[in-house]
């Protein structure tokens, strides 16, 4: 029985994570076409990102703890981390000059703090 919620609390964390990763894509390209087709300012990339990163999590996480009935704080708390792990370890394999600095900690901690809000938002959501 206890492998059962585990299974279930596994499969909402990895449903979490993939569309929390497909808001971004979406977010991402409709910003990026507006950067091209507009004179938005290039500075407004880094905050722009950050925002979207954790509105994603935030999305993410809630719809992916919906069927839980508890635990969403934690679970909440792993989707948002294991969206930012994935994040970096991609743009380690693909950068060559990948490196964590002030923005690499902001997005830690937005993806920690978006991903358990929306956890608590996805559980306690009727």
């Amino acid at each position: 029985m206890n492998f059962l919620k585990s299974e279930k609390q596994s499969m909402c964390i990895i449903r979490g994570v993939l569309i929390s990763f497909l808001f971004t894509i979406c977010m991402l390209t409709i910003f990026s076409i507006l950067l091209v087709y507009t004179n938005l300012s290039e500075e407004t990339i880094k905050p722009v990102i950050i925002t979207i990163t954790g509105i994603s999590i935030l999305i993410g996480s809630s719809i992916g703890t919906r069927k839980l009935h508890k635990n969403g704080l934690i679970s909440g708390g792993i989707i948002g981390s294991s969206y930012i792990l994935l994040l970096y370890l991609i743009s380690s394999i693909i950068g060559s000059n990948f490196a964590i600095n002030w923005l690499s900690v902001i997005m830690i901690i937005v993806g920690l703090i978006g991903g358990i809000f929306g956890g608590v938002v996805g559980v306690n959501a009727r």
